[in-house]
């Protein structure tokens, strides 16, 4: 690979077992503009600029890890989430767009209120407490997750945005008294583990054979595990009129809205994303 122009050729043609022409082109372009600083344009328009021998070596490397199924994220190590970066590797999930999409709803449903008290839990990369975070340095924010690796990504991703962040390692399914559980929030986020067996057969192996199953999958039997126990959670830990905000599987939004319905929580809303999938719900406690 001599050239820009030569390296989008070679990943095409590495990748076409696993991904479409316009998905490699995607892929190559953020390998491309990591390595070489230019952006998409440049990339288009200057195909003749030539890749040094470790530009080229590394490129060989990231197509190797690629066509192992890895995830482009996981290759380059980082990734982009409401305008922030964010550390990412096997130990995390890597963020999604739906996930941004969330923390927009917060923002715009706590219309920059101060002074708040909010709740992520499975804070996995720490994407949502971060992003919450540098809306308003002074609402103080909590987060927790099962896995130690993932606390360290999360602790390192808040300190690389500058953002301070109360971490513990518990399990919601059974937390243990801590500082988190002495508390009374203003707002309970989560994006918990969600995916069943059945999902698990559609999904795409640079997921089921990457990301963290922890963080993925629940039985077939109770796919609403964890939104039982974190809405029976903020039932003690929400203050009056506190928000309950959940990311969803876009096959179980009427039964969620049900089981919030029949916990006493008000003012119901389910929301689609961008895709026109049953993905969040917004709730409130009285």
């Amino acid at each position: 690979m001599k050239t820009v122009k030569d390296a989008f050729n070679v990943m095409k043609t590495g990748l076409a077992d696993m991904y479409s022409p316009a998905e490699a082109d995607a892929i190559t372009t953020l390998l491309l503009t990591d390595l070489t600083k230019l952006s998409n344009a440049q990339l288009k328009a200057y195909g003749d600029t030539e890749l040094n021998v470790v530009q080229s070596e590394r490129l060989l490397t990231q197509l190797a890890q690629l066509k192992t199924g890895m995830p482009v994220q996981y290759v380059l190590g980082h990734t982009e989430f409401y305008g922030h970066t964010f550390e990412v590797n096997p130990s995390v999930l890597i963020p999604r767009p739906e996930t941004e999409e969330l923390v927009d709803w917060i923002i715009k449903t706590i219309n920059h209120s101060s002074g708040l008290k909010i709740l992520d839990i499975g804070t996995g990369s720490g994407c949502i407490p971060v992003s919450l975070k540098l809306i308003d340095i002074n609402n103080e924010i909590f987060t927790i997750d099962i896995s130690s690796k993932a606390l360290q990504t999360a602790k390192h991703n808040a300190a690389m945005n500058n953002a301070e962040i109360t971490f513990i390692e518990t399990n919601i399914l059974n937390p243990e008294p801590s500082v988190i559980t002495h508390q009374k929030y203003h707002v309970i986020v989560s994006n918990p583990p969600y995916v069943t067996g059945t999902d698990k057969l559609q999904m795409h192996r640079n997921v089921t054979d990457f990301e963290p199953h922890t963080a993925l999958f629940v039985p077939d039997a109770d796919p609403l595990l964890f939104y039982n126990a974190i809405a029976d959670f903020a039932i003690d830990h929400l203050e009056t009129e506190g928000y309950l905000f959940f990311e969803i599987n876009e096959s179980y939004g009427q039964e969620t809205v049900d089981m919030l319905a029949r916990k006493d929580f008000t003012n119901i809303e389910l929301r689609q994303d961008m895709a026109g999938k049953d993905r969040m719900i917004r709730a409130v406690w009285v």
